[in-house]
């Protein structure tokens, strides 16, 4: 038996959370979809597109800051740090109300149901979910992914919970799902002031020029998320312009099971992140250095056997996410052809995150404002040439060289590394990890 004392490291804890919040939010859509009606599921997707394009401005503006800043720093310069990320986290919170407060001035003047509930939960809903989302931040920077964890699971746990209670009494509708998003933000809100995670008195330590200074850097962040957003949207409005919406349907299939990649991606880059900026504020260079080389070799690594796995059952997958009337679709080959691209995404996504550290962001939005405009030229070329889908799917490696290639170029100015030295470190790497892990399981079958 594997002890909890050793599943209680950052890897293995950041990959419960997302595994976690993955497996929470498929259950919870499901539940909706049988409690509601279209109308009233479309209008909740409405809504959602609102508060989360507000929370990807948010995040996109202050998340990575948090970490770079406060990641290892000493108490006093932690606080000035989380200080000002609360006057601006609060400063830009304000700025969404206010917006919302002059949409209910005009409200008489709507007459669609949709904007009408937006501009009544809008503002209350993103003001219920910031203690919760800067106590996020900060536990990523502190590398406590066993208290993410458990935040995760009262907030969508919670959720779900309330939800499958309200369908057995019958009392699941709309305006109730709408309380129920407050509700559980609310609660998840209390629960991290009630454990002080919050560090909300340090905004009395905040600094201007710390204030200054986290906007700079968000500010070209939040430029790189949103175009990052737009990036893996682009695809969606060209299929739809030009193969229409059931070739769109096809295509979300694929990209919805690359979750298989992105969740243990999404956690690594997490725990490296904050280990990244924990070395940089304190002037170790040579251990960034050696994180993204270890961390992105053994990724590579690591994402092999799940790449073949996901070639050989591709029909499989197709068939129990999407049913029988995909198969002999165009979706399992093309999510085929995803997952061989994959395998450069480990040594792309640490780039731009080394990129963030070592505070080169305006480097990162260069490099994703040329991805999007080579995914646009090779998404319409590739469909003029093959007349199918295929040649969105082909359009994807020159997308992903193009953003290794500036990343590579801009990251070797400031730290000399090949792609050798990658791949050589991350299969040292993993050999001493499997051959580790090999002799402590034969430890405990000879006890």
């Amino acid at each position: 038996m594997i002890s909890l004392a050793k599943l209680r490291n950052k890897h293995f804890l950041a990959l419960a959370g997302n595994m976690v919040i993955s497996v929470l939010s498929v259950v919870m859509m499901s539940l909706l979809y049988r409690a509601l009606t279209k109308p009233d599921v479309g209008t909740w997707f409405f809504f959602l597109s609102f508060t989360g394009l507000a929370e990807a401005i948010r995040n996109g503006f202050l998340s990575t800051a948090t970490v770079k800043y406060f990641a290892g720093t000493d108490r006093e310069k932690g606080d000035t740090v989380l200080g000002s990320v609360w006057t601006l986290a609060t400063l830009l919170t304000l700025l969404f109300l206010t917006a919302n407060g002059i949409a209910w001035l005009f409200l008489s003047h709507f007459d669609n149901p949709q904007m009408l509930l937006v501009v009544k939960w809008f503002g209350i809903t993103l003001v219920s979910s910031l203690p919760y989302t800067i106590t996020f931040w900060i536990l990523v920077a502190k590398e406590d992914y066993e208290k993410i964890l458990w935040l995760r699971l009262v907030n969508n746990g919670s959720m779900v919970i309330i939800i499958v209670t309200l369908m057995f009494l019958n009392k699941m509708t709309l305006e109730n799902q709408l309380i129920l998003n407050f509700a559980t933000n609310v609660l998840t809100s209390l629960v991290c002031i009630a454990f002080r995670l919050t560090h909300i008195t340090t905004i009395l330590k905040r600094k201007k020029e710390t204030i200054i200074s986290i906007a700079q850097f968000g500010k070209y962040s939040l430029a790189t998320n949103l175009s990052s957003n737009l990036l893996s949207s682009s695809d969606t409005f060209i299929i739809t312009y030009l193969l229409g919406p059931a070739a769109l349907a096809i295509y979300n299939l694929p990209k919805r099971l690359m979750e298989i990649i992105e969740i243990p991606m999404r956690s690594f880059v997490g725990t490296g992140m904050s280990s990244m900026a924990k070395a940089m504020n304190n002037d170790r260079k040579d251990e960034v250095l050696h994180i993204f080389k270890k961390y992105s070799g053994m990724l590579t690594f690591a994402f092999i056997p799940i790449i073949a796995g996901g070639i050989v059952f591709a029909d499989v997958a197709i068939h129990i996410l999407g049913g029988a009337k995909y198969l002999g679709t165009e979706a399992a080959n093309i999510f085929r052809m995803f997952l061989l691209f994959s395998i450069l995404y480990p040594i792309d996504r640490f780039n731009g995150v080394t990129l963030d550290i070592l505070h080169m962001p305006k480097v990162n939005f260069h490099k994703v404002i040329a991805m999007l405009v080579v995914n646009v030229i090779a998404d319409f070329a590739g469909v003029w040439y093959f007349k199918n889908m295929y040649g969105m799917a082909v359009a994807a490696p020159f997308v992903m060289l193009t953003g290794l290639l500036i990343g590579h170029y801009a990251l070797k100015k400031i730290l000399p590394y090949t792609i050798k030295e990658i791949l050589v470190m991350g299969w040292s790497e993993t050999k001493w990890f499997l051959q580790s892990n090999y002799e402590k399981l034969r430890g405990r079958k000879a006890e």
